[in-house]
């Protein structure tokens, strides 16, 4: 079956600019799950970014990959992998998560494989992302958190038109614990802002 095949009946759209694929992660794709693990065991992941659940092995990658597309399906998140237009090989991720449909507002968060880092597949998948969110998917606001200190996850958000809003106290997990917490900054962009320039 092609990869095109897989992903025709995810309850959120695929999408695509320049050389960008955003489509569903495949649990039985044994390439985005070594993707998977790969990208949320490296250092640099691991430094910036506590999530609920740890990745140690392939089985609990694969497990987090049917996670998020169960969050898909219930219409809390929309999970993205993050791929080459033409392979559909992983770069990274991003999600639209927390959606919340009281007040028409998500959070966005994206890591890109350190191979491809450099490349500002980052922001051109969170223009794409952003730009989908806030006018298709109808949300009012989009806001990115980040660890203080997290300098290039900083540029990103400018660059994307999501300007820093202000420092939460004690806002998200130390690295690598759960039982210790540090600052994040918040950034956030509404639906009426003015689109950023083209990267």
């Amino acid at each position: 079956m092609a990869l095109d095949d897989r992903h025709h009946t995810a309850p959120f759209p695929d999408l695509r600019a320049q050389d960008l694929w955003l489509r569903p992660w495949d649990p039985e794709s044994e390439a985005d799950v070594e993707a998977w693990l790969r990208g949320r065991t490296d250092p640099e992941f691991a430094r910036w970014n506590t999530p609920l659940s740890f990745t140690t092995d392939a089985d609990s990658a694969r497990e987090q990959i049917r996670a998020s597309a169960r969050s898909a399906a219930e219409g809390t998140a929309a999970p993205y992998c993050i791929a080459d237009a033409d392979t559909g090989r992983p770069l990274g991720h991003l999600g639209v998560n927390v959606t919340n449909r009281v007040m028409n507002t998500a959070r966005v968060g994206y890591w890109v494989l350190p191979e491809e880092r450099g490349r500002g597949i980052a922001t051109r998948a969170l223009l794409l992302a952003a730009r989908w969110a806030l006018t298709d998917l109808g949300l009012h606001r989009l806001e990115l958190d980040h660890a203080v200190g997290h300098d290039s996850s900083c540029r990103i958000a400018e660059r994307c038109g999501f300007p820093y809003e202000g420092t939460l106290r004690g806002a998200m997990w130390e690295a690598g614990r759960h039982d210790a917490y540090r600052d994040m900054h918040l950034h956030a962009r509404l639906a009426g802002d003015p689109e950023p320039d083209p990267v």
